[in-house]
């Protein structure tokens, strides 16, 4: 096992100030998996790291000890609109509101992500009274 992914994502929870317990609610594991993770008795699965890079904004590659800074890579908004409807999409038991999410809902929840992230690059290109 990887004892550096364990040590980075425990650098990672604990830069954070979160505990075991908030990681693995955000993550939806136990935190005996978080602490299994961290003590390299386990590693996480890509979709897992996936969630690991998302909580804490940092890639892959810094986590796998493939690059010394932890920053996120630079990425377009479409991509991770794209990232996100996937990973929507192979979530089993998905709830809004004590009800079961259906493709319709899945489909209505990425359609307003969209919208929201084209009213905010219109807003953002709208020239302001200084220009």
């Amino acid at each position: 096992m990887n004892k550096n992914v364990g040590n980075k994502i425990r650098e990672l929870r604990k830069n954070a100030g979160m505990t075991q317990s908030e990681l693995a609610d955000r993550l939806g594991i136990s935190p005996s998996a978080v602490g299994m993770y961290e003590q390299g008795r386990r590693e996480p699965d890509s979709n897992m790291l996936l969630k690991i890079c998302s909580v804490f904004g940092t890639s892959s590659d810094y986590i796998l000890g493939k690059a010394e800074e932890n920053k996120a890579e630079t990425r377009e908004i479409s991509d991770v609109f794209d990232e996100f409807t996937r990973i929507l999409s192979m979530q089993q038991g998905l709830m809004f509101d004590g009800e079961p999410l259906g493709e319709a809902d899945r489909g209505m929840i990425v359609d307003a992500i969209k919208a929201v992230a084209a009213l905010a690059r219109q807003q953002h290109r709208k020239p302001t009274a200084e220009e």
